[in-house]
């Protein structure tokens, strides 16, 4: 059984690192983002608490994180382990966690916050299907019009500038700590973001000691 944490700042792709490490080792993955999503998606009262925190450019509450993650986790789907994103928050959460489970590492995805604002800015979303974009990297064939449904093509309404200075602010001052707590216990191994995302990944797998293919 494997368990891991990944750490990365918005935009640093640990969503596609943690799914490429779940498919192939049969890992679950347990995204908070993703689960807040599902919740805004359908219209659940912490949906609505999500989506006025996320707009006003922070972060949600740490308590409602906990919670989520400690609900999922007592599913106890993950026979084989599991890769947990977005969580811990604190040093409260990363201490807890360390009690309650036996982590073999935590994965930390390092992008200069100069990046994070260029990829950030230019992703975009289908306003019909929900589709997502970056015009750096997934341009659809006609500028402005999703290729799946023809739906317009939005930036996201968290995706300003001044919303993103403000994440940006509270991940390192929440994050860094919990960082350094998992240091001390030399379970991080760090990677540069910027490259592809199969080098980032290759480059994981050797840190931690896991098959390339």
């Amino acid at each position: 059984m494997r368990k891991y944490v990944i750490f990365g700042v918005q935009g640093s792709g640990k969503g596609t690192q943690a799914t490429m490490l779940a498919r192939d080792f049969d890992l679950v993955h347990i995204s908070v983002g993703d689960i807040f999503r599902w919740h805004v998606q359908n219209h659940t009262k912490l949906g609505a608490y999500v989506r006025r925190t996320v707009a006003a450019g922070e972060l949600v509450n740490d308590d409602h994180v906990e919670s989520v993650v400690q609900d999922r986790l007592h599913q106890h789907d993950w026979n084989y382990g599991f890769v947990i994103d977005g969580f811990p928050r604190n040093r409260r959460q990363a201490e807890f966690f360390l009690e309650s489970y036996d982590i073999d590492g935590v994965i930390h995805l390092d992008l200069p916050d100069g990046e994070v604002r260029r990829r950030v800015l230019a992703r975009r979303l289908c306003s019909r299907c929900g589709l997502d974009y970056n015009l750096m990297a997934h341009r659809p064939k006609k500028e402005g019009r999703c290729d799946v449904c023809g739906g317009e093509l939005v930036a996201r309404e968290d995706d300003t500038e001044e919303a993103l200075a403000e994440r940006l602010r509270i991940y390192h001052e929440k994050t860094d700590p919990v960082l350094d707590l998992f240091r001390r216990k030399e379970y991080v191994v760090t990677v540069d973001a910027r490259p592809d995302k199969q080098t980032i990944q290759t480059e994981i797998r050797k840190r931690l000691d896991l098959p390339l293919s």
